[in-house]
């Protein structure tokens, strides 16, 4: 079964079904990232990193790249979606997953996870 990936969120493990009424871990830190504030500090230094770094300007043009070619009235935002999506994280620089991932781990240690 192939399942389709949304834009806000990872994939659904296959055995999330069987688990019945039980969090998973990734959704109990997720509920503890919102509830301190600390994902929407995620998202702002992950939003600056981006812009700084270029990334923001890269996906910008090739989304606009993409209507030239199709035309405006041509395309719609879930295509836009589907072609940026998969370039938009494989391009997200190492130096910026790295910066994240130690963030987030720093929160895990002092929120004893």
């Amino acid at each position: 079964m192939t399942r389709k990936h949304s834009v806000n969120r990872p994939p659904t493990p296959d055995g999330a079904e069987d688990q019945g009424n039980e969090p998973i871990l990734q959704e109990i830190i997720n509920i503890k990232l919102i509830e301190s504030g600390e994902k929407e500090r995620l998202m702002e230094m992950l939003r600056e990193r981006l812009i700084e770094c270029g990334w923001k300007d890269e996906m910008k043009a090739l989304c606009r790249a993409y209507v030239k070619k199709k035309g405006r009235n041509n395309v719609t935002v879930d295509d836009l979606v589907h072609l940026i999506t998969p370039k938009g994280r494989a391009s997200v620089p190492d130096s910026v997953k790295a910066e994240l991932l130690q963030r987030i781990r720093s929160f895990l240690t002092s929120a004893a996870l």
